[in-house]
């Protein structure tokens, strides 16, 4: 019997060794894949509500509410054996068992975002001091703007109300460009001033003093394109689709649902598609035929090899290239946008929780 003692021991030690410091150890791996899961399948839920868009159906958003992971590890030991008389057939006999059982066994809680405060949070147009300091942050302007307004000061951006598409105005698109340069040079901020009326308003102001000529030209330029006194350094932002008064710089701000729309119209949808009236026309049949994208998400019957993010989706798969830059900037930051917007709170809403096995 002393053989099975020897044999016993180290097993043991060795079985329950095992199942100390389990948690500490899957921290690492756990909390990359399941970020990695989780940013994956928004970026694809994101894309998909931009495809329905444009085909006229039902964007739905479901959110991961909470992740439990689980572990368990049980061990065991078994031993027996057999001592017999030196005239028995048999004789000695030890055996020695054991046994491991790891389990992994994730909880993962799903809430659909729906009622009033969520709808509200989808349609109600982004507050233009957000937009204006996201440029403080150092986002260019350009893109920013040319994302997230309909119009500055009565000077329309492209559009797609209504569903049909409406080109940006010339004179837009020049005071983007400038702005971007003016935003290089420093020679524009935004603060936030406390009124007693309107409470906290924001601020956009050009300066003038210490700046070269060339950029004081400029600032000058992008004023006057926009409609604003050529001699005002200071403006009051404010939402409105038309015109400030003065001193106001009226900012026609989309609503997330209104920018995801605007990703929608640069969709390639299959022209059999089209043909059957299944998707709406929006650059197919719009002016001459020109195109000019600054956003493309492109369709086919073949699953991509180099997505950004890919969707299926009536027979079909829609992505975003991993190579477009210009396209995976701004839909990253659409969905930094949503997480901007105020949906409310989230109780009382049905909670779906999946055991993984």
């Amino acid at each position: 019997m002393r053989i099975a003692s020897t044999l016993v021991l180290p097993i043991a030690m060795t079985l329950l060794a095992g199942c100390t410091h389990i948690g500490p150890k899957t921290v690492v791996v756990d909390r990359f894949d399941y970020s990695t899961s989780i940013a994956d399948s928004w970026k694809q839920q994101t894309l998909l509500n931009i495809v329905k868009l444009r085909y006229m159906d039902l964007p739905v958003f479901v959110d991961v509410s909470s992740i439990v992971a689980g572990y368990s590890f049980q061990t065991g030991v078994s031993a027996n054996g057999v001592l017999s008389s030196q005239k028995a057939v048999q004789g000695n006999y030890v055996g020695v068992g054991g046994q491991a059982i790891y389990t992994d066994r994730p909880t993962i809680t799903y809430v659909p975002l729906t009622g009033e405060k969520f709808l509200r949070g989808l349609i109600t147009p982004i507050d233009p001091k957000n937009i204006f300091f996201m440029l403080q942050t150092g986002y260019a302007a350009d893109f920013i703007l040319g994302l997230t307004v309909e119009s500055l000061n009565g000077v329309r951006n492209r559009s797609t109300t209504g569903g049909t598409v409406r080109e940006a105005d010339p004179d837009f698109i020049r005071a983007l460009q400038l702005m971007r340069e003016v935003q290089a040079a420093g020679a524009v901020g935004m603060r936030v001033e406390e009124d007693k009326v309107r409470g906290a308003t924001g601020v956009v102001f050009f300066r003038r003093g210490d700046v070269t000529p060339e950029i004081t030209e400029k600032s000058a330029e992008v004023r006057r394109l926009l409609n604003l006194p050529p001699d005002q350094q200071k403006f009051v932002l404010t939402y409105s689709p038309v015109r400030g008064a003065e001193g106001e710089l009226a900012v026609n701000s989309r609503s997330l649902l209104q920018v995801m729309a605007a990703f929608a119209s640069y969709l390639d949808v299959p022209e059999e598609h089209l043909q059957e009236h299944r998707a709406s026309p929006s650059f197919e049949h719009a002016g001459d035929g020109t195109r000019q994208d600054s956003v493309q998400i492109h369709s086919g019957k073949e699953k991509p090899d180099h997505a950004f993010a890919a969707v299926y989706y009536r027979d079909h798969w829609f992505w975003i290239d991993d190579s477009d830059l210009v396209s995976k900037r701004a839909f990253a930051q659409l969905m930094q946008l949503f997480t901007m917007t105020d949906t409310g709170p989230r109780a009382n809403l049905p909670v779906v929780t999946i055991p993984s096995r």
